[in-house]
């Protein structure tokens, strides 16, 4: 079986390994992939929003599946393209990306489905929504609307605080387009928990759930980021819980975009907040978190190309997912400066792994024949173990090896 992964980061990493080890795949190639991941599959000059050319290379090659990783490609409607064409490809259609790709359709989903979220406002215009931050409570969260890349959310503690970031957003454009429309929404307070799931339309079938680090610094402190580093499973999501999710949130929001004539087929993201009133949703994404794939597909047991197949054929309900009962433990190393202005082109060394840790790589490439840094978050290393401690401890071992100028990770992922 030829397969086709789309995309470059961790995330993509994280899928070829796991197509890597399957008995079923003859040939994996990534667009474009990156330098980790072209020791691995075949890496090909083919942007990853570049759907008319990854077309014409899945069928000039005789892709058998193609598994898309990141939101933009799936937001713009690469799954209806290949489907046109007859060509498998795991991932939701445009339709169904579109719970990533507006946050105002999903809040509007979540509301007209009862489902548990924070209360908010959408905005569109400047002066009504800086009137409405004139008069509401703090601290409030202001949303880009669009696709962001994990940083369009912000946490205003004042009106003056909020008026900044409303001119950055709406005036200033530092999402383009995805700040048309901003959603204001009340701060929610508790513990968030990541849970994904692979879902046929039919069936749900959740994965192991994690825990995400999002700040840049420790403690949680400073912007938002992509994310900075993972644990799974997460120490808080107990069965209880599972079940309220599974039954209030996941299992509800995949009937109503069926009722909505929708049918959504891949790996739905749940970020959700577990409150005082229960679970409610803070976001959804519309494909595997990243780091999340980093830190969850090391645990999975059962072969990914088996999950997809039945994914694409509507069959979940036949496929017995097995997931290892290891603690996992996930921390990303950045360029200096990221998430903000950051420079690239410096030489990784000390990339020889150890055993049971897993090097994903995400912003690299290779230059005269050597590894270099080439993108804000630089690479993943995840470790299991019997406890968290022995996980984390293995992954940050494998960190002091590893260096690159400017090296910049944080040193309190898995302290729970």
């Amino acid at each position: 079986m030829k397969v086709l992964v789309v995309g470059g980061g961790g995330r993509e990493h994280a899928i070829v390994y796991k197509l890597s080890k399957s008995s079923k795949v003859d040939k994996i190639y990534c667009a474009p992939g990156n330098a980790g991941i072209s020791e691995i599959a075949q890496c090909v000059d083919i942007g990853a929003d570049e759907i008319d050319k990854l077309k014409e290379f899945a069928m000039k090659n005789k892709i058998d599946i193609t598994i898309v990783g990141p939101e933009i490609p799936l937001i713009k409607g690469i799954v209806d393209e290949f489907e046109k064409e007859g060509l498998k490809i795991f991932g939701p259609n445009k339709k169904a990306a579109m719970i990533e790709g507006s946050k105002y359709f999903a809040k509007l989903m979540l509301n007209k489905y009862n489902i548990a979220t924070a209360r908010f406002k959408a905005f569109d215009k400047y002066e009504d929504a800086l009137g409405f931050l004139k008069k509401t409570w703090y601290p409030v969260v202001i949303k880009a609307d669009g696709a962001a890349q994990g940083k369009g959310v912000f946490i205003v503690e004042s009106f003056t605080q909020a008026k900044e970031t409303l001119d950055l957003m709406m005036k200033g454009k530092i999402f383009g387009t995805s700040c048309d429309t901003v959603i204001i929404e009340e701060m929610l307070f508790g513990r968030e928990v990541s849970v994904l799931m692979f879902t046929d339309g039919k069936t749900i079938i959740p994965m192991i759930s994690a825990m995400d680090y999002k700040k840049i610094f420790d403690q949680d402190k400073g912007p938002n980021t992509g994310g900075m580093g993972n644990i799974a499973p997460n120490p808080y999501f107990d069965d209880k819980i599972s079940k309220e999710v599974m039954d209030n949130i996941l299992k509800p929001i995949v009937n109503s975009l069926k009722t909505e004539g929708i049918i959504y087929k891949g790996v739905l993201y749940a970020g959700l907040i577990l409150t005082d009133e229960g679970p409610k949703v803070l976001e959804f994404n519309a494909r595997f978190g990243d780091p999340e794939a980093q830190v969850i597909l090391p645990l999975l047991e059962t072969d990914l190309i088996n999950i997809v197949e039945a994914v694409i054929n509507g069959s979940l309900d036949k496929t017995e997912i097995k997931w290892s009962d290891k603690k996992s433990v996930c921390v990303v190393a950045s360029s200096k400066g990221y998430p903000n202005n950051y420079k690239t082109g410096y030489e990784i060394t000390g990339l020889d792994k150890t055993d049971n840790v897993y090097l994903f790589h995400a912003g690299t490439a290779v230059n005269n024949g050597k590894v270099v840094t080439s993108g804000g978050r630089v690479l993943a290393v995840t470790a299991l173990g019997d406890t968290f401690d022995e996980a984390r401890n293995k992954a940050y071992k494998q960190l002091k090896n590893i260096n690159f100028e400017g090296i910049y990770y944080r040193k309190d992922i898995g302290l729970i």
